[in-house]
């Protein structure tokens, strides 16, 4: 029998557990958004399903890092923003470095940390990049963005990285550059996440053209993307009639997944602003059970409770998240764990889990809106605000799922 080469072993991988790392990222330069703020985007997916917000104050800038909820917490990021409105995310690439046999490997949540922690611009990163010392252990994409209205990806390798400039016209015309698990600067027809690509590209290109790029629009159009681009099918436009319908459908290749963690959200400093106007939006858990939460490094380490990392590592909100997960996917033998009961998310009664939640998304961004417009610049006026507002978010979560689904997120 022939050996299995690496990139056999992954697809045969990705078939059997769905292992692989599956993220879908995008970036745009804040020169093509309606307010001039850059914005960065993950959907995470990934092994570790229970993911948790950080607060680090262990480098020249403090910074809020995406972190999984396990003791490597401490030495990885995966993604996240510092004081000095510098933010980083990644998407595993698998075609950086065919042929390769370095063994050192999986230092992307430690090249993260290290650049939020150290970095304020692109031009601190890519001198970070060239100081490391090679092979650097990495296969990735990194996106990042800075307050000096800098957007750009490095689709990097253990000993090269090539910069994907979003205010280069000749490669971003719309300033919007997206990134599943290859590298457009590696081996041709390499790595994964084609068909996410496709129905991402789908859904930004919507977003782009009837100019609805606000946070809660982009999270529903990629997050919550229920269209699959290869076989055209959508489980939103055929949803069941009763949520007692007990049919499932394989739930494969869409933006959102079984491995999805969590999603993140930076929306930037506009060039020549304060840097502490830039903040992160976060879904812990996975993006059809949870809600998104805002959060800014400028109000200090105390961040909402429901997505803060508590002694046991874990954030309340990303637990009820996965409590709501398993209704969706309640089958765990076998292949089961692909397979969704759509009428549990979506049905005509509207009495799907997403359906919900969505009345609580809402209220969380209508009342976000309303705290941002009256905020104080800067200073302790602006941050008291932000903590009260902590405050709100944390009762009318616990209160919302409590209501609702008779889960306590705590």
């Amino acid at each position: 029998m022939k050996k299995l080469t690496l990139f056999a072993f992954l697809m045969l991988l990705t078939g059997v557990t769905g292992e692989v790392w599956s993220c879908t990222t995008f970036l745009m330069s804040g020169k093509h958004t309606p307010d001039g703020r850059p914005l960065l985007y993950k959907n995470r997916d990934t092994g570790t399903l229970d993911n948790a917000l950080a607060y680090f104050t262990d480098g020249k800038y403090d910074y809020i890092g995406l972190v999984d909820s396990k003791e490597s917490w401490k030495r990885e990021v995966w993604g996240g923003f510092n004081s000095a409105g510098f933010a980083i995310m990644n998407s595993a690439a698998y075609n950086n470095n065919t042929g390769d046999t370095t063994k050192l490997a999986d230092r992307e949540g430690e090249v993260m940390k290290m650049a939020l922690a150290t970095c304020a611009t692109l031009a601190d990163f890519e001198k970070m990049l060239g100081d490391m010392p090679r092979p650097l252990g990495v296969d990735a994409n990194f996106g990042v963005i800075d307050a000096r209205g800098g957007a750009a990806y490095y689709e990097t390798g253990n000993f090269s990285w090539k910069k994907i400039d979003a205010n280069d016209p000749a490669i971003a015309p719309y300033g919007l550059v997206i990134r599943t698990n290859h590298s457009f600067t590696g081996t041709a027809d390499a790595g994964f996440g084609y068909i996410r690509y496709e129905a991402a590209s789908l859904a930004l290109n919507m977003a782009l053209a009837r100019k609805k790029l606000d946070p809660q629009n982009l999270f529903n159009s990629i997050s919550r993307n229920l269209a699959h681009a290869l076989t055209a099918e959508n489980l939103r436009d055929d949803i069941p009639a009763s949520s007692a319908d007990d049919r499932f459908r394989y739930f494969e290749d869409f933006i959102p997944r079984p491995s999805t963690a969590s999603v993140m959200m930076v929306v930037g400093a506009a060039k020549g602003e304060d840097p502490s106007g830039a903040m992160m939006w976060t879904m812990a858990g996975f993006p059809l059970t949870t809600v998104a939460v805002p959060v800014w490094v400028s109000a200090g380490k105390n961040m909402p409770a429901v997505v803060s990392m508590k002694d046991n590592m874990h954030a309340p909100l990303c637990d009820a998240a996965m409590t709501l997960k398993s209704r969706l996917f309640p089958i765990k033998r076998g292949s089961g764990p692909k397979y969704i009961n759509v009428a549990v998310l979506l049905n005509s009664e509207k009495t799907g889990i997403l359906q919900k939640l969505e009345p609580v998304e809402n209220e969380i961004f209508r009342t976000t809106a309303g705290m941002v417009a009256a905020l104080p610049a800067k200073g302790k006026l602006q941050k008291e605000a932000i903590l009260e507002h902590y405050k709100w978010l944390d009762s009318y979560i616990i209160q919302s799922y409590r209501e609702l689904f008779g889960i306590e997120v705590k």
